[in-house]
């Protein structure tokens, strides 16, 4: 069973919130803390972790990744596919995927409300791009409701497996760049959609001109999001 061994850890405060964070495909812990710093900084009784994937990514042996996109889509054709409904169809393969990312994430999460003595009520799970993807995922696959979930240039998937075992419905937040060329942004309105018809509360907020990566305006919205309870 593959384990989370490595984490990047920002404490403020008494932690009254637990956020979870995960890099992306192709990605690192290391990588991800640059570019969240704004966020970090401005933190007050909260505990930020951001784990570090433990595959070493199939594409770059120094990154890493939760699963294997290219076992699943050897040629990416997700990405060039005219319609959302095809380009759907390859996440919807990847479900083995998600499941194993799943099964090491979660007692990974699990440590650590235990160690805050948090209950999931307290949890915020945030991800991008692929991050994203396994934050939706874990947050609707936990038995209890978690405080929130937000997404940086994700898409909900497998949605098909979603649709039939869902089990928790927190809030969600939807961040995606207009311009986004490597997750379409059209993936921000299938997923709300997919998240809506099953009882989800779904906010969205689009950056203008935004590509694939994440923007400070996002990670304010991020943060008011969290923070609003």
């Amino acid at each position: 069973m593959l384990e989370i061994t490595e984490e990047i850890a920002h404490i403020q405060g008494i932690p009254k919130k637990l956020i979870v964070f995960l890099h992306g495909y192709i990605d690192s812990d290391t990588a991800l803390e640059r570019v969240i710093r704004s966020f970090t900084s401005k933190l007050k009784n909260e505990a930020l972790h951001i784990p570090q994937a433990p595959l070493v990514c199939e594409l770059h042996e120094h990154k890493r990744q939760w699963y294997s996109m290219h076992r699943f889509d050897p040629n990416d054709d997700r990405k060039t596919v005219p319609s959302m409904a095809e380009c759907s169809e390859f996440y919807n393969k990847m479900q083995r995927g998600f499941a194993e990312a799943n099964a090491y994430l979660r007692p990974y999460i699990e440590n650590l409300l235990n160690e805050y003595q948090l209950e999931e009520k307290d949890l915020y799970l945030c991800g991008f791009s692929q991050g994203a993807m396994l934050a939706l995922y874990t947050s609707l696959m936990m038995e209890n409701k978690i405080g929130g979930c937000v997404s940086f240039s994700g898409i909900l998937a497998p949605s098909c497996y979603v649709e039939k075992h869902i089990k928790s419905r927190p809030k969600t937040l939807l961040i995606h760049g207009d311009a986004d060329n490597l997750v379409r942004f059209e993936a921000m309105s299938f997923t709300k959609e997919k998240l809506e018809a099953l009882g989800v509360p779904v906010t969205t907020y689009v950056v203008k001109k935004g590509q694939h990566r994440i923007t400070e305006d996002g990670l304010r919205k991020a943060l008011e999001f969290i923070e609003q309870d």
